[in-house]
């Protein structure tokens, strides 16, 4: 495996990625993270679930697919810590994961159409694909961490709610999309780590541009001695033999 090349693990790594971001997507959209159940002892009456989101909350009858109570200002008067959290990690980590799944698309398209010859004068403005992959790759895993993390405290902060109340609190599916969203990010980046720790043997500086040098550039004359490119400074002292 070689740096240079797009292989199937980088291309199942930006896949995986994209649909992470979107479970993200929907997770942070979805008006079901948790579920308040208001049970009734009155024949003639429904129970009544109240569906919270992070945004908007839900109120419906036991067998109805309609909202009998549908507030769209609920993001602005979040009374739960837990959901408030989510509101800032969910969109901060959508917006790491997006950068990164960018960064993987720039390694991957100038892998594929990069010129075999490469122009010495543009050398230093060449993109390294393996650095773009590796700082995608720790962008994948600061933003699962980012959301995981608030996420699963869902579930604590919901036998908390319990507790102080009564247990009428019970999360709801949003909860396990943005878990599994948030491990596919982990595998993403899982992938991508793996990819570059298998090709890093390549000699090529950890920032400098990779390309496949043709046999004529190995022609070309070196300005300095075999020893200059092992030491940075190289100081010639003349010695100067007086003849007698």
């Amino acid at each position: 495996m070689g740096c240079r090349d797009v292989h199937a693990a980088t291309v199942l790594s930006f896949l995986c990625g994209i649909a992470s971001v979107a479970g993200l997507f929907a997770g942070t959209l979805l008006p079901n993270w948790r579920k308040l159940r208001l049970i009734t002892f009155n024949r003639n009456e429904k129970n009544l679930t109240v569906y919270t989101g992070l945004w908007v909350k839900c109120a419906r009858y036991d067998g109805s697919s309609d909202c009998l109570m549908y507030d769209t200002t609920w993001y602005s008067s979040v009374d739960q810590l837990d959901l408030r959290v989510l509101q800032f990690a969910l969109p901060l980590s959508i917006l790491i994961a997006m950068g990164a799944l960018l960064l993987c698309l720039i390694g991957m398209c100038n892998t594929a159409f990069r010129s075999s010859v490469p122009n010495i004068k543009l050398a230093k403005c060449l993109v390294n694909s393996a650095g773009c992959h590796l700082v995608a790759g720790l962008l994948f895993f600061l933003a699962g961490t980012v959301s995981l993390s608030p996420s699963i405290w869902v579930f604590f902060y919901n036998i908390h709610l319990n507790k102080k109340f009564e247990p009428v609190f019970a999360f709801d599916y949003a909860v396990y999309v943005t878990i599994a969203s948030a491990g596919g990010l982990f595998m993403t980046s899982v992938l991508l780590f793996i990819w570059y720790c298998a090709c890093k043997s390549l000699p090529s500086p950890f920032w400098q541009p990779l390309y496949s040098h043709p046999p004529s550039m190995h022609t070309y004359s070196q300005p300095y001695s075999a020893r200059s490119r092992l030491s940075a400074i190289e100081i010639d002292i003349p010695v100067v033999s007086h003849a007698t």
